[in-house]
């Protein structure tokens, strides 16, 4: 059965985005950005494709610019080097792929689907990872393809410290974070995906939440499909992404509700910050955050959208 809407919302990163910090001109190129993501992941949707497949195109696309910590414009590790993260699940069936800590894949997103579509295997980290990426065909680009002087410059300042940064929490520049995308297509089917370079300086192979299954990605058709952006160390304590969907299975909460509940209440409580999108299997959108802006944007079939930064 057709379904009467179909929708996406897309994020590119959570935290101090305060108005007036950013140039015009740099405004305008994440707007920008968002939109051409966006208007691509729709299209698929409107085309009749798939909730996985769209979500995969839009994340692509953020991943290619430089402007978010994902793909190309991924942060410097303490070693200097840039270690990224994703992961996507299919809300129809739970199937789901992720990989972590792989480098000079210019699309981890595309990897973690291979994870899923061409593995017994969920969650494919490091070396094994790569060697996976390679046995099926994977370019590995060198260092130079991820070179972000703004990136960069930011290492620089703490490299030799044991100061991380989250990026959204980085009030002097506004280079923002992790991207991720959720759908539902024409047949009520719901997807996630997510995709991080990770913080700024980290050691000891650090792992966030956007490649754990249930922390910051997932998606089951019979409550929601959620990707989420923020501080990984709480988003991961508090199953963030699983317990949006299990207020819904269990209270028969709305999506608002109980996405507001976790952002606004319970992530909090135990200090984090951030966001999320989410989607239901009607179409419906909540995109919470408990910081000053998440850089954001949706599209619905009965002709809603926008794309933000800001409060409104």
């Amino acid at each position: 059965m057709k379904n009467k809407k179909y929708s996406i919302a897309i994020h590119g990163g959570a935290g101090t985005l305060v108005k007036g910090l950013m140039t015009a001109e740099l405004e305008a190129a994440y707007k920008s950005a968002l939109e051409t993501a966006l208007t691509a992941g729709y299209a698929v949707l409107e085309s009749g494709g798939t909730a996985i497949d769209a979500v995969e195109t839009t994340v692509k696309l953020l991943e290619d610019t430089p402007l978010f910590n994902a793909g190309k414009g991924s942060v410097f590790t303490a070693e200097g080097t840039h270690e990224m993260d994703a992961a996507i699940m299919d809300g129809q069936n739970l199937r789901a792929g992720a990989v972590s800590l792989i480098t000079g894949i210019r699309n981890p997103v595309a990897l973690a689907r291979d994870v899923m579509d061409k593995s017994y295997h969920v969650f494919l980290a490091g070396e094994g990872a790569m060697a996976f990426a390679k046995s099926n065909g994977y370019e590995i680009l060198d260092p130079e393809y991820f070179y972000d002087e703004v990136r960069y410059q930011q290492w620089q300042g703490i490299k030799d410290s044991d100061s991380f940064q989250l990026d959204h929490s980085v009030k002097k520049d506004g280079k923002f974070g992790t991207v991720g995308a959720v759908a539902c297509d024409q047949n009520g089917n719901t997807a996630a995906a997510t995709s991080t370079g990770g913080m700024t300086n980290k050691k000891w192979g650090r792992v966030g939440d956007s490649p754990m299954i249930g922390a910051g990605t997932y998606a089951n058709n019979n409550t929601c499909a959620v990707s989420c952006t923020g501080s990984g160390e709480y988003f991961i304590r508090g199953v963030v992404a699983y317990d949006v969907s299990c207020l819904m299975e269990y209270k028969g909460w709305s999506l608002q509700e109980a996405a507001d509940e976790v952002i606004n209440h319970r992530i909090l409580k135990i200090g984090g910050d951030g966001g999320l999108i989410a989607v239901d299997a009607n179409g419906n959108i909540a995109m919470p955050f408990n910081t000053e802006g998440m850089y954001r944007g949706f599209r619905t079939s009965d002709g809603k959208g926008e794309v933000s930064i800001y409060r409104v």
